[in-house]
């Protein structure tokens, strides 16, 4: 299976929220995708139904494909401390993601363009690999040949996002990424449970 590029309004309404960020169309359209909207008559979901749903919201969230989150809660389920707060962590130490956070980038999609092209580095070397784990004293910039990429200055000039587990230096256009995030700083609205619940089946 390709990764998604489908219309993302239409995802956002499945899951009755703005999964991708802002979008003016979802506040119009703030109901399930289908051709009789909210008239359509919708069975009850079951407890699998909404602890599937729930993984497929993190997964085109975060632009995870299936086998690639397979082996990302693998990883959180071999780390200390709960399941489903270690799985989030690790997804907001992914480099796409923190290029998105850094407010480098509007949206994760654009930020995974931004790494697939060259455009970011780590540790002060170029780094393509959105999928890439940054570590606590790691620093991730912008390389210096894509300073000036309009972009970047456009996403930039609406003011970097501010994180406590992320120092920015808007002078080198980099940022220090000091500790690992902690689940209740993490804005979005995700019940990581279910998802611990539907893998433990």
């Amino acid at each position: 299976m390709a990764r998604y590029t489908g219309p993302k309004t239409k995802i956002a309404r499945k899951f009755g929220e703005p999964i991708f960020g802002p979008d003016k169309y979802f506040e119009h359209k703030n109901y399930p995708p289908g051709q009789h909207g909210l008239a359509k008559k919708r069975k009850k979901t079951s407890e699998y139904g909404i602890q599937l749903a729930e993984k497929q919201k993190v997964k085109y969230m975060y632009g995870v494909l299936e086998r690639q989150f397979r082996k990302t809660y693998a990883a959180a389920a071999k780390m200390k401390g709960r399941t489903g707060e270690n799985l989030i962590v690790i997804l907001e130490s992914r480099l796409d993601n923190i290029i998105y956070r850094l407010g480098i980038a509007p949206t994760r999609p654009a930020a995974r363009q931004l790494v697939s092209h060259c455009h970011i580095t780590l540790n002060g070397e170029v780094c393509n690999v959105p999928s890439a784990i940054v570590k606590p004293g790691d620093v991730v910039g912008v390389r210096e040949r894509s300073k000036s990429l309009e972009v970047i200055q456009d996403s930039l000039a609406h003011g970097a996002n501010k994180y406590s587990w992320l120092e920015w230096d808007a002078a080198k256009c980099e940022a220090k990424f000091t500790t690992l995030p902690v689940r209740s700083e993490v804005p979005e609205t995700i019940n990581e449970q279910a998802i611990v619940e539907l893998y433990s089946k």
